[in-house]
């Protein structure tokens, strides 16, 4: 019977004594490996995270995954953090309470962890220590790694019962690696112990005899040949006591074996006649494209040897078929152009040419270059932070060869709105001081001065004509969405009132429900028209206009009016699209206003759930109005959600204003349809309608603030 494999991740920091340094690297430590272990195409872990815990709470989670493992269980526990040696030589693993002057009552020993290990019936236990191991920290010092202090001291062999347990170590020593008075990088990072142990087990480069899995010593020379290329002041070190081998991951690197050619097409190739080898020629090319590589492989062995001993025509003819093995892949080169930092783009890599040509793997020059391998090529994800030009290459390596690809681009700011110009104060004349009259001075005769000569006039040189300012041209699909959005406005006032024969029939029909659609279409118009909000503005608050718009409810009248706000939502994305100043993306919500925001819209999501129900529990009847509600609540969840994160901000902050109006508009018209009884209150209409229109006005104060 086949066991579980569990593994626990212990991610620390963050520590409050301010005598240990922060790390930067268990945060994207504990989401790299946790990642990798959790794919069930690599090692399908049940993957638990600790992050930035308390000792006793790393202390219970540790024994409790060791105590209740069983015998054919796999457990893997890996610790990212400082590790601690106290006077007398014992490591301690810190955590985010711990004290360096008090170890033994704020961190985890690493004694514990032995003894736990020790006392586990599991017979497949790893255990990866990628620490800072140290005695003394302080600002500016960041520890890893000394000859004076063995770590694997602390597990000694034999003392961890016996057969199936395994240590492996980041470094065995410890050193300082000074990086001044603050942290030299603020983008958290995997470590390169851990990186290196992702890499390995996602590409299946630490499969070193390529049989499809990778074990445990496999992965052992795979980290100790990467980390010391990568630094090579760390050494990692390993203690197993394994009988057999441990397979920790499979791997999509199979050799694939040569299948010999038949003997008579092995005899034509060596014939004497020169023609009856081109014949031969002729058929080891067929045979190269066929689907099973391995008989593809044994005909490519054997033309790259007629093409490097045969006579020149021969030679020729075999080269030029085994070119059509040969690995390609298209593009040549990825430009990304600019990309703002905070966004994640993707481009695809393609392989062609016969299946023994597209049998091949992914290796990425840069850890920023994310690659996964997806059905006729690879997918290329961009991670990089920091701003500036990247240069990077994807290896693509197969059984006749390999090619780069060359992938390229540049790191951008978020573009910000232009400020808005100040105005410019008119000068006012300054008052005349007021004196005391002062006595007048008897006159004195003056000597009058000699006369100045007569000078002619200069010839006034006429100043040159002023270009009138003018505006840049909108761009035609702006314009097309401004006036989609002037024609549902149009339409709806039209209907509105030839529905209506009074101002009675107005509300008794409902025809009152239409009137924040006509208001907030008209808005977005004139925006989509105004030189200062048609690039962002407009387009944002038409998107979060139409998202409402797609909800299947109301009158069938309306149907061409939502018709007409979804395709200017369309122009208008497509005339972003064609502003090269403007690059949207998503990033990071920000601001006090965002979150209100957020507030706002999950309120009005619970009210019109609250409502929903109340349908619900009054009649069967009503199931089909109770699951409108249901639609409208999860259309506003995501389009709040969304425009939080959506960059440029004032796209953003546009987007949640559109989303309040299409908001309000549906919760107008689903009061409407509202059965008058006692047991349907209303009162999650009414948190809905508060809500969504507080959303409206934290969008507004947020656009106040913007401008400003």
């Amino acid at each position: 019977m086949t066991g579980q494999r569990r593994a626990l991740i212990i991610a620390n920091g963050e520590y409050d004594n301010p005598g240990l340094s922060a790390l930067r690297s268990p945060a994207a430590d504990a989401e790299a490996l946790a990642s990798v272990l959790a794919d069930r195409d690599v090692s399908d872990f049940d993957v638990q995270v600790v992050r930035d815990e308390t000792a006793h709470v790393i202390a219970s989670r540790v024994e409790d995954l060791f105590a209740d493992s069983a015998p054919d269980d796999v457990v893997l526990v890996h610790f990212s953090c400082h590790g601690l040696k106290s006077e007398s030589g014992e490591l301690f693993f810190a955590a985010r309470n711990t004290r360096p002057e008090r170890l033994a009552s704020s961190a985890v020993p690493a004694d514990f962890v032995q003894r736990c290990m020790r006392m586990s019936r599991s017979r497949s236990i790893v255990l990866l220590l990628d620490c800072c191991y140290g005695g003394a920290f302080g600002r500016g010092v960041a520890v890893r790694a000394t000859g004076e202090a063995n770590v694997l001291d602390a597990f000694p062999g034999g003392g961890l019962g016996g057969r199936g347990r395994a240590v492996i170590t980041a470094s065995n020593s410890i050193e300082y690696a000074f990086e001044g008075d603050h942290l030299a990088d603020d983008h958290a990072r995997p470590s390169v112990f851990t990186s290196a142990l992702v890499e390995g087990l996602r590409t299946g480069d630490a499969d070193r005899d390529e049989d499809g899995w990778i074990a445990l010593s496999e992965l052992y020379d795979y980290l100790f040949d990467s980390v010391r290329e990568r630094n090579p002041n760390q050494t990692p070190s390993r203690d197993i006591e394994m009988q057999g081998e441990l397979y920790l991951a499979r791997s999509r690197r199979r050799r694939i074996k040569p299948s010999p050619v038949p003997a008579d097409l092995r005899a034509a190739s060596e014939d004497p006649n020169m023609f009856t080898r081109l014949g031969a020629v002729t058929e080891l090319q067929r045979r190269l494209t066929s689907e099973n590589l391995s008989v593809a492989i044994g005909a490519h062995e054997v033309l790259t040897a007629m093409a490097q001993t045969d006579i020149q025509h021969v030679a020729e003819a075999a080269d030029l078929a085994r070119q059509e093995a040969l690995v390609r892949a298209e593009p040549e080169v990825v430009v990304f152009g600019e990309v703002v930092r905070g966004s994640r783009p993707v481009a695809r890599i393609r392989l062609e040419g016969p299946p023994i040509a597209r049998a091949c793997r992914f290796t990425a020059s840069h850890s920023w270059l994310r690659v996964t391998e997806v059905d006729g090529g690879a997918e290329i994800r961009l991670d990089q932070v920091e701003i500036g030009a990247f240069d990077g290459r994807v290896t693509v390596t197969g059984p006749t060869g390999e090619v780069a690809v060359r992938v390229e681009g540049q790191v951008v700011r978020e573009p910000e709105p232009p400020p808005a110009p100040e105005p410019v104060p008119e000068p006012q004349p300054a008052p005349e001081p007021r004196t005391a009259p002062q006595p007048v001075p008897e006159p004195r005769p003056v000597p009058s001065p000699p006369p100045e000569p007569v000078l002619a006039p200069a010839p006034e040189t006429p100043e040159a004509p002023r270009p009138p300012a003018t505006s840049p041209k909108p761009d035609p699909f702006a314009v097309a969405a401004g006036l989609f959005a002037f024609a549902a406005a149009v339409y709806l006032v039209v209907i509105a009132f030839q529905v209506s024969s009074s101002v009675e029939d107005f509300f008794e029909d409902g025809g009152w429900t239409v009137s924040p659609l006509i208001v907030f279409a008209i808005g977005a118009g004139i925006a989509m028209f105004a030189p200062r909000t048609r690039r962002t503005v407009g387009p944002g608050l038409l998107c979060g206009l139409a998202m409402l718009s797609v909800v299947p409810y109301g009158p069938v009248v309306l149907v061409l009016a939502r018709g007409c706000l979804l395709v200017a939502a369309a122009w208008a994305l497509v005339s972003v699209r064609r502003d090269r100043s403007v690059r949207l993306g998503l990033g990071k919500p920000r601001g006090a206003l965002t979150f209100a925001a957020l507030v706002a819209g999950i309120g009005g999501v619970a009210g019109l759930v609250v409502e929903a129900g109340e349908l619900f529990a009054y009649s069967s009847s009503r199931a089909d109005e109770g699951a409108i509600y249901l639609v409208v609540a999860m259309t506003l969840l995501i389009g709040t959600v969304l425009g939080a994160f959506l960059r440029p901000a004032a796209f953003g902050v546009a987007f949640h204003g559109g989303v309040a109006g299409g908001g309000i508009v549906m919760v107008c018209m689903l009061f409407y349809a509202l059965p008058s009884s006692s047991r349907v209150t209303g009162a999650g209409w009414g948190i809905a309608l508060g809500m969504v229109l507080s959303l409206a006005v934290v969008t507004g104060f947020a656009a106040r603030k913007a401008k400003g």
